[in-house]
């Protein structure tokens, strides 16, 4: 299979090297790259390998991508050819497997010589010359360029050409904490940097009017030494309205704008006055203390850029306004020329929506089903930019495996909850001034669960919680009250004669009340491409404390609330990411998972809402999920017939993969998964499912092969698994490389996993 692979490789890169020739038009050849001639001064630091990588950055243009020597992709955009028509199947492929020649016409050797010339000088190598030219070879151009490279200047002193003005000492004392330090090399960069670092700073004092425009440098390299003395100061050019800081002298807020008007209105005839704030609202859609919340600053206070930016972040955040912009205007007619009146143009989202959805699935259990959901949203409930969501659903599950039968499900629930931009707590007021507004969130919720001739549950739902953001890395979240109330019923003679054989299954017909506190904390900092990139949540969520301690709860299911044993546990979570953006662009991603729960006193194991699983298409992919542990327990035939009472107190996960991009929308994975799940004690799955000492040496360890789609919205996602660990056999038979065997139709069915799901596992 590999030869016959290296033999396919051979005959396209042959078939390319025949055929790129007579594809150029006449007199032109391919550019091959270029060759880079280091001849440096023996005072230069920097290594040649260094000074060649530095310099790369000022080469234009880039050339083809070449296998073994040769233009595949040249060779590919010349057979797949011209389309009269832009889409189509013909230029999707032309352009995903192809690549536009790059010729000699457009390599100007003398050009880019001059270019690289400028860019060294501009970081700081003096008197550095760069010679170009190009040499033929076959149907090939390829540059060279010769560098002599003199040592680099460094910045001997910074001094501010400064008067007595508050700008010009505003500037210098916020430039000694700048990107310019004495010692550095020069850099024009830098310069132009540390420019546009003290105009956002002045922007926050005030200075509205300023530009990086207005300030200028004056690089001095004839003091010897190959030293610079840089001078700084503000353009004698500048206008007078640049030199002045502004304050807000009227706010104005326009909640109802249209799009579709043809100028903007300045009028606030009819306006009301509220909290320093004028609101013309006639149509009266929001209450005014929705913008004196939004709006972080007040008339009579400097211009801040970063509260002009809260403020904006906070309307658009809000979900009640679909656009979002703002003006501000000198004030002319008063004797403090130096006030600006903001205007606030808000176009209001469409209040009431109503969206419906239909599923269908199937799970690794032989069952398959559908569900029919209908989510009707208000925008703006009580006039204050609430969300209310109500959301209803009904579903059914068949099973279609013989010894299966009958063993049928539905479902039919709603839920309702309301999402307040604001701290919403009873008698208290908190004051914001964040970028990011808080949400609160109550939800109520409750479902029907009927396991055909078995069982019926009824599930009630209470929580209210907090979400922050202190940045755009961070947040946090805080529910104070999440109560979950469960109740089965209709509890069948033939669900009891089951339990005796298989005693796991009385998990789900436990009726138990939870009355828990959780809290969460998010690190994200994977915005925009970056080298690594991290992930990492760790929460808290206790339940049963308040509870235990009044009515002195101290074993197994011994005291109740409203005639309902009550769970009693503290359950940790940990979750790390980390991905490394290699130099070939593919990505090296990780993922580790901790979960230890606590159950204590009136609970012997964790609610089964709160249990944890393993296996899937997020978690270890060679293996189905709940198909395996706990510890070195093997789910039964019994246990796939009651499939949800597969889970654990104690979860250890760790995920590592390489994600190589294919094209642009394509790419390709693979990945290595370990882990398992284990209880606290052995009431359900006896001493094998129970966490010991021995737990490093009950991993379940999978590998594969993966494949994901990005059609913009979304990400399709084809993993392959396959098991190359199974804890639940023998000491000492756990690994299984050697039973692996593509050609037995047996072990296909039972080793090759296909795990099909939408997003990146992690």
């Amino acid at each position: 299979m590999k030869g016959t692979y290296f033999i396919a490789m051979v005959l396209l890169v042959a078939a390319s090297s025949c055929s790129v020739r007579r594809f150029l038009p006449p007199g032109e050849k391919l550019y091959k790259g270029s060759t880079i001639v280091v001849q440096k001064n023996p005072e230069v630091k920097q290594t040649n390998k260094q000074l060649k990588k530095h310099l790369k950055q000022a080469v234009s243009p880039r050339r083809n991508k070449f296998l073994l020597g040769q233009p595949y992709k040249v060779w590919w955009w010349y057979v797949i050819g011209e389309s009269k028509n832009e889409r189509g199947l013909k230029p999707f492929l032309r352009k995903k497997l192809g690549e536009a020649p790059v010729l000699s016409s457009k390599v100007n050797a003398v050009v880019t010589a001059e270019n690289m010339q400028s860019f060294m000088e501009n970081t700081g190598y003096f008197h550095t010359t760069v010679q170009g030219d190009t040499v033929n070879i076959s149907y090939f151009t390829e540059a060279i360029y010769t560098v002599q490279v003199q040592p680099q200047y460094h910045l001997k002193s910074i001094t501010w050409v400064s008067d007595s003005t508050a700008l010009l000492k505003l500037l210098e004392a916020r430039q000694k904490r700048g990107i310019l330090k004495v010692g550095q090399p020069y850099s024009l960069s830098n310069i132009s940097s540390e420019r546009d670092q003290l105009d956002l700073y002045l922007k926050t004092k005030g200075y509205y009017y300023f530009s990086p425009d207005y300030l200028m440098a004056y690089a001095d390299s004839t003091i010897g030494n190959r030293q610079i003395d840089l001078y700084l100061n503000v353009k004698k050019t500048t206008p007078d309205a640049a030199m002045h800081p502004y304050k807000i002298n009227k706010i104005v807020v326009y909640p109802n704008y249209s799009l579709v008007s043809t100028q903007l209105d300045t009028n606030i005839l009819g306006a009301i006055k509220y909290d320093g704030l004028h609101i013309k609202d006639s149509a009266k859609k929001f209450k005014p203390r929705l913008f004196a919340r939004t709006i972080t600053y007040r008339p009579g206070r400097l211009y801040n850029s970063r509260s002009q930016n809260s403020t904006l972040n906070r309307f658009i955040n809000l979900g009640a306004f679909k656009f979002v912009k703002n003006r501000f205007d000198p004030v002319v007619d008063s004797g403090d020329i130096y006030r600006l009146n903001v205007y606030y143009y808000l176009t209001p989202a469409k209040k009431k929506s109503f969206q419906g959805e239909v599923n269908a699935f199937t799970k690794e259990n032989n069952s398959l089903g559908a569900q029919l959901s209908a989510n009707w949203k208000n925008r703006n409930l009580f006039k204050g930019a609430e969300l209310l969501t109500i959301k209803a659903y009904t579903g059914f599950e068949v099973s279609i495996a013989d010894s299966l039968r009958n063993n049928n499900s539905y479902r039919i629930g709603g839920e309702a909850s309301i999402r307040f931009p604001r701290y919403a707590v009873p008698f208290l007021r908190i004051k914001e001034n964040n970028f990011y507004p808080p949400n609160t969130n109550l939800l109520l919720g409750y479902e029907l669960y009927r396991k055909q001739l078995l069982y019926t549950k009824n599930l009630f739902r209470l929580q209210y919680d907090f979400t922050w953001k202190k940045n755009i890395r961070t947040e946090y979240t805080l529910a104070p009250l999440s109560i979950s109330y469960l109740n089965a019923s209709s509890i069948t003679d033939s669900f009891y004669k089951q339990a005796v054989v298989t005693p796991a299954i009385l998990l789900n017909v436990y009726s138990e009340a939870i009355l828990g506190s959780y809290f969460s904390y998010t690190y994200n900092n994977a915005q925009g491409r970056r080298k690594n990139k991290f992930y990492f949540n760790a929460s808290i969520d206790l339940s049963g404390n308040l509870a235990g301690l009044i009515t002195g709860a101290k074993r197994y299911r011994q005291k109740t609330i409203f005639n309902t044993p009550f769970a009693q546990y503290v359950k940790t979570d940990f979750d790390l990411h980390y991905t490394r953006a290699l130099s070939n662009k593919w990505d090296w991603a990780n993922r580790l998972q901790v979960g230890i729960g606590l159950p204590y006193s009136n609970s012997a194991l964790l609610p089964f809402a709160k249990q944890y699983i393993i296996g899937g298409s997020s978690s270890i992919r060679g293996f189905r999920v709940r198909n395996l542990g706990p510890g070195t327990h093997k789910p039964s035939a019994d246990d796939q017939r009651f499939f949800q009472i597969i889970g654990g107190d104690y979860k250890f996960l760790f995920n590592t993969e390489i994600r190589v991009p294919i094209t642009k929308s394509l790419s390709t994975a693979v990945f290595v998964d370990a882990g398992n799940i284990w209880t606290k004690d052995t009431l359900l799955f006896g001493p094998s499912g129970k966490l010991s000492k021995n737990w490093y040496k009950e991993q379940a360890v999978a590998t594969g092969i993966g494949l994901r789609y990005d059609v913009n919205v979304l990400i399709i996602r084809v993993d392959l698994g396959i098991p190359l660990r199974k804890p639940y056999l023998p000491d000492g038979q756990r690994w299984v490389f050697k039973q692996i065997d593509f050609g037995s139709g047996a072990w296909r069915r039972e080793n090759l996993i296909l795990n099909i799901a939408l997003g990146l596992p992690f």
